[in-house]
């Protein structure tokens, strides 16, 4: 009986597949740097162009390591939060006087409970 078994391979044990004949594509190595001075090296394609950015294992915005060449990014307005356009429309005065208003109509039922 075990001169007529079949021999084989368990399922997912090795590949019949070889390296031979196959031709990778060309990498460049791009190494970024965390203000942590953590180092990350990754391999990029050559055609792609890296990202000036990219996240550190510590969780820092890493710069690429030329970009230290490279001129200094714009000056940029600082965002404006939902209390700076409230404070376009609106004085602080009249946000007391709603808030008052706002305050009383709840004591005086006008808004339900929500539990």
């Amino acid at each position: 009986m075990a001169e007529r078994s079949l021999r084989g391979m368990s399922i997912g044990a090795k590949s019949l597949e070889s390296d031979s004949n196959v031709e990778f594509a060309e990498r460049n190595e791009v190494a970024y740097i965390c203000p942590r001075g953590h180092k990350t090296i990754l391999p990029l394609s050559s055609e792609a162009e890296p990202p000036k950015e990219w996240e550190c294992r510590c969780g820092q915005t890493a710069k690429l390591a030329t970009a230290e060449d490279e001129e200094p990014d714009e000056i940029t307005k600082p965002t404006r939060t939902h209390w700076d356009m409230l404070l376009e429309r609106r004085t602080e005065e009249e946000l007391k006087e709603l808030l008052d208003k706002r305050l009383q109509m709840k004591r005086e039922g006008w808004f339900p409970d929500y539990e």
